[in-house]
């Protein structure tokens, strides 16, 4: 659906893949007003992208002819749109407000879902407050979440990001198998002021489950089989495996498989964000979420944030020809997102079967490379491949207006001139004739201009999107978060993916669980003669 459109759209990015944004810019005064888009306080700039208005009104065709706004509806009505697990995609119903009826296979989830937040916040706030003590009575000054993809970047990133809203105990993260990672954790840790959450729905999570059986033993070494009730909580729906290992019921909190992973945030994976900045803080997180859900279920498609941010990912993907993005946020507490993101993105979208399980088309590409770090910090790292490399990466920059230190506003006064700096710098570069112009301008001899102006020239036209909001509180936290869930959804119904199973990191697990007992015993065991290979080295260094 939508062929005359897509073909439409890739004459228009073959003009204008290398069209000249100063050019765009200078024929358009109003650009900024004509190509940027809010709700509230909220703002998403993509005037510094080729996007025109032809470009604006073909994507917005084929959102329509691809179904975008059905699509989006059947997700938030329950139906099983991941298709290949035959599941429904709900997580957006862990922030629904109050009053809400959502149904699954004819059965309302929302009770379920309350309860289960009662049951979360009341552990929470027993934690906080000390009424939920340690074996000896005491109170907890540490947790320790130990998790490994969703259920570990999601926590990770909130945690750090809502830093200046923390009042509970401390928290820690512990995802990596390699032993290295724990330790690390553990040995700045009490034994007797810790609690652990072991976060995996099935309790079997490999890495997870090693980590966990890990701080079990370090646990009891201090303090005895008899504390391990006390100091560990479960996020899972295995009761059985929870209580063999000794955690009570009352201390397990569950999921359900209308939510995926890497958008579990929003439930009972979020406790470790909880126990940190409070159930009431949560449910800001969470409020801010369903503001974003309920613009992006009501807003025009011309006016709607995450329609327009997955246009221009498509935009840029497709008809552009752009390999990856760069997530920039000029926000040190954000600087788990492009973690999380590339997560979020490239597990959702990288997919080369369509969603009903057909092939797609040869040329079709989907979920690009998505990669950064927080500025300033790449501006001394990577930007230069950004300003002057042969490969163009559109960027997506965040920004503040406000930052939580006000007796360091001149910081954040440099933060904000270095964001916008950069957008400028990218979409309009430097020409040879203002290279020199500039460096005769210092004074150099003109010989020394003429072998120095190439160097200092960039050939600008490097796309990028700024999304500013006030403040980094948990509200506007939620809402980024789903913006950025959302932008994977159109981006996935354009393309005709499905955006919630992850069947490529399935395939990796098999293959570890199988070479595990070669790797302790005899790589003679392994079948593939690379990997015998590479194995036997490894037992010989």
């Amino acid at each position: 659906m939508g062929e005359g459109r897509w073909s439409a759209l890739e004459a228009l990015g073959a003009e204008r893949k290398n069209a000249s944004l100063r050019q765009i810019f200078a024929d358009d005064p109003q650009r900024f007003e004509r190509f940027s888009a809010r709700t509230d306080d909220l703002l998403l700039d993509y005037s510094k992208t080729a996007v025109t208005a032809d470009v604006l009104a073909g994507l917005l065709g084929l959102a329509e002819a691809r179904g975008v706004p059905g699509q989006r509806d059947a997700m938030f009505a329950g139906a099983a749109i991941n298709r290949s697990e035959n599941r429904a995609v709900l997580h957006t119903a862990l922030r629904a407000g109050p009053e809400a009826v959502i149904t699954v296979k004819g059965i309302d989830v929302m009770p379920l879902v309350r309860a289960t937040q009662a049951r979360l916040e009341t552990f929470a706030e027993g934690v906080r407050s000390g009424s939920i003590a340690a074996a000896d009575g005491g109170r907890f000054t540490d947790i320790v979440n130990i998790g490994i993809g969703g259920s570990d970047l999601g926590p990770v990133m909130v945690t750090l990001a809502l830093a200046p809203y923390h009042d509970g105990p401390r928290a820690h993260f512990v995802s990596n198998v390699d032993g290295a990672h724990l330790t690390d954790v553990l040995k700045t840790l009490d034994p007797k002021r810790t609690l652990f959450i072991v976060a995996s729905k099935t309790f079997t999570t490999i890495e997870t489950m090693t980590n966990a059986q890990s701080a079990r033993r370090w646990l009891v070494a201090a303090l005895g089989e008899a504390a391990v009730g006390a100091h560990f909580a479960a996020v899972s729906t295995a009761l059985d495996k929870v209580a063999a290992f000794g955690i009570a019921a009352e201390r397990t909190f569950g999921f359900w498989d209308w939510v995926g992973g890497r958008y579990s945030v929003w439930s009972a994976v979020g406790l470790p964000v909880m126990i940190a900045i409070g159930a009431k803080r949560f449910q800001e997180f969470l409020a801010g979420a369903r503001a974003m859900d309920t613009h992006f279920r009501t807003a025009p498609l011309e006016k709607n944030l995450p329609v327009l941010f997955g246009l221009i990912g498509v935009w840029h993907r497709n008809f552009c020809g752009f390999p990856a993005r760069a997530l920039l946020p000029y926000d040190q507490r954000l600087a788990r997102l492009p973690a999380y993101v590339q997560q979020l993105d490239m597990e959702s979208n990288g997919k080369h079967v369509a969603a009903d399980g057909g092939p797609l088309p040869a040329d079709l590409k989907t979920g690009p490379l998505v990669w950064g770090e927080p500025g300033t910090n790449g501006q001394h790292a990577f930007y230069q491949l950004l300003h002057q490399g042969r490969d163009v990466i559109p960027a997506e920059f965040l920004i503040a207006a406000e930052g939580h230190e006000p007796e360091l506003a001149e910081h954040h006064a440099l933060l904000v001139a270095n964001c916008l700096a950069q957008s400028e710098a990218l979409a309009k570069g430097r020409t040879v004739a203002e290279a020199t112009a500039q460096l005769q301008k210092a004074g150099l001899p003109p010989e020394e201009v003429a072998r120095l102006a190439p160097y200092k020239s960039f050939p600008g036209n490097r796309p990028s999107v700024t999304i500013a909001y006030r403040k980094l509180d948990p509200f506007t936290l939620g809402r980024l978060i789903a913006l950025y869930e959302h932008r994977v959804f159109v981006e996935a119904a354009i393309w005709g993916i499905n955006a919630f199973d992850q069947w490529g990191v399935e395939l990796g697990k098999e293959l570890a669980t199988a070479l595990l007992p070669a790797v302790k015993a005899e790589p003679d065991a392994v079948a593939d003669p690379l990997t015998r290979g590479l194995l036997g080295a490894l037992r010989k260094l």
